[in-house]
């Protein structure tokens, strides 16, 4: 109601030729509440919704398969190349910086519920409130680390620490918060998970309904915190040496340990419960994206280091079928047995504007499958694969835990045993570039985490990818070069390191902004170089 109560006095001073002072403030609660609607909404609705938006928001159309979809090359357009060369729109990552604040200031609103002695004891019929505070910092270090690992420095705001500089989702005492460094940020988010964890009650149910990821379920919560935190203590660890002792607690305090584990948010079968990369293609009607050339050749085993992954067919469609046509299941999956590659065709990637449109028409190119081309396709948060990467890493680049993470990515696949156990006989031995390019295909769909991993360790590299300045074929067999486009004062030379800044925050809150582009190695572009990047 604080929000709203300030909106309307901002209206009744811009109103005041028409109505006086006093008119908007006389009996204002009484004027304003509607006694057909609760005034306070339950703690599981609410964080049922904040999840979905989360995941319909950065899983859809626009900041997934507008930008990190096609950057790694998991995907290409069919229209729209620009985005492919890296020339996006403002409005890309506007609306991301909006719904990814909207879904923090929704968590926040779930503990401040818990907390307040007039709605804690109606909040804790709807789960343990201990619980649903310590889910809720959970969700929020999830959400401000996709804010920095995209922008750089950003307004932050911590549960468990009163820095003056975390000045975020607090609307009342500042409506200009400053940008926290990324530094203080991934700090705070490490200990933020670290205490979540432990505050978790595994015995009590965290909310009895509307839980989307785990079902309330304490314990797989309390393994996401570890998991997540050691994804982002990974990450950061050559540049924050301090990260490695949270590496060695999350491990020690209980990971993921198998792909039931994994962190999904689920979706629903129908248009307005469906997952937001189904619901771009089937109820908003676009035919723009399908897969990228690239992800293919490498799934052929035409680049890289390894033989044909019994993952193409799950992953991608023969060519000759529509988007609709996929959904529909219009096509029989090939198997180890009868497939033929020839009928897994990607789109390339950056191809100059007259090679475009030769390339792009309808059914020459592959959709992703029906496995991702259904309503109640789950979008994974952090799964078991992706820590069994890491582990391997964190050992020296291991053998056990990379084949165990291909095992683990294949069988989230659907692949079968015996064409698990004939792929990973096959594997070359584990070394940086062998783990992190599984890690690679093991991280489609999820192409934002992908895009962190290019900009801290290089990998997949140029002999999967196509960089700026490489020479690339159509399908077609014709020569082209990936040429970047201007994307605000820069032509990359690489992926972009980051995106800018949203052009609301220059105007709305101008100093802190200044403040925090002047902090970047080249300013607000997109070849400024976050923290922890290499």
């Amino acid at each position: 109601m604080k929000i709203f109560k300030y909106k309307l006095l901002i209206l009744c001073v811009i109103g005041v030729g028409l109505f006086t002072i006093s008119s908007c403030t006389d009996n204002f609660e009484e004027i304003n509440t509607d006694p057909n609607e609760p005034e306070v909404a339950p703690s599981n609705m609410i964080f049922n919704g904040a999840t979905r938006y989360l995941m319909h928001y950065t899983r859809d159309g626009w900041w997934s398969a507008r930008m990190t979809l096609p950057w790694m090359q998991y995907s290409g357009q069919r229209i729209y190349q620009e985005e492919d060369k890296y020339q996006y729109r403002e409005s890309q990552t506007e609306n991301g910086w909006f719904y990814l604040y909207k879904t923090a200031t929704d968590l926040k609103s779930i503990i401040d519920l818990c907390e307040d002695e007039e709605t804690a004891d109606e909040m804790s019929t709807y789960g343990d409130l201990d619980n649903q505070i310590a889910v809720s910092r959970i969700m929020l270090a999830y959400v401000f680390d996709e804010l920095a690992s995209h922008f750089g420095d950003v307004p932050y705001w911590s549960y468990g620490n009163d820095d003056p500089d975390f000045q975020a989702l607090n609307i009342d005492e500042t409506m200009q918060p400053k940008y926290a460094t990324q530094e203080k940020i991934y700090q705070d988010i490490l200990e933020e998970l670290k205490a979540a964890a432990a505050q978790l009650n595994e015995d009590e149910a965290v909310f009895d309904s509307g839980d989307n990821i785990y079902d309330g379920d304490a314990a797989k919560w309390k393994k996401f915190a570890n998991s997540l935190r050691l994804r982002i203590a990974n990450r950061i660890k050559d540049v924050y040496p301090e990260a490695n002792a949270h590496i060695s607690e999350a491990l020690s305090d209980g990971v993921f340990t198998s792909n039931e584990d994994s962190a999904i948010q689920d979706f629903g079968t129908t248009s307005s419960e469906g997952s937001p990369f189904w619901q771009t293609f089937m109820v908003g009607k676009r035919q723009d994206f399908v897969t990228g050339q690239a992800f293919i050749e490498l799934l052929k085993g035409n680049t890289g280091n390894f033989s044909l992954d019994p993952r193409l067919p799950k992953m991608a469609a023969p060519i000759g079928y529509t988007g609709y046509e996929v959904e529909n299941r219009d096509y029989e999956e090939a198997t180890m047995s009868n497939i033929d590659v020839d009928d897994y065709v990607g789109m390339p990637s950056g191809l100059p504007g007259d090679m475009v449109d030769d390339n792009s028409e309808n059914k020459l190119t592959s959709y992703m499958s029906y496995h991702i081309m259904k309503p109640d396709f789950g979008e994974v948060l952090l799964g078991y694969p992706e820590v069994q990467f890491i582990q391997s890493e964190l050992n020296g680049w291991s053998q056990a835990e990379y084949e165990e993470g291909v095992r683990a990515s294949m069988e989230k696949w659907g692949v079968e045993g015996d064409d698990i156990d004939d792929y990973i006989n096959d594997l070359p031995a584990a070394d940086k570039e062998n783990v992190l390019t599984q890690k690679y295909i093991a991280l489609f769909m999820q192409p934002q985490e992908a895009w962190r991993e290019y900009r801290r360790t290089g990998y997949p590299n140029g002999d999967v990818l196509l960089l700026p300045g490489d020479q690339g074929v159509d399908i077609y067999g014709d020569d082209y070069t990936m040429t970047p486009l201007k994307s605000g004062n820069v032509t990359p030379t690489d992926l972009p390191d980051r995106v800018r800044y949203p052009q609301n925050e220059q105007t709305l809150n101008t100093s802190n902004y200044q403040e925090a582009a002047s902090g970047l190695s080249n300013g607000d572009e997109i070849d400024s170089k976050l923290w922890w990047a290499d």
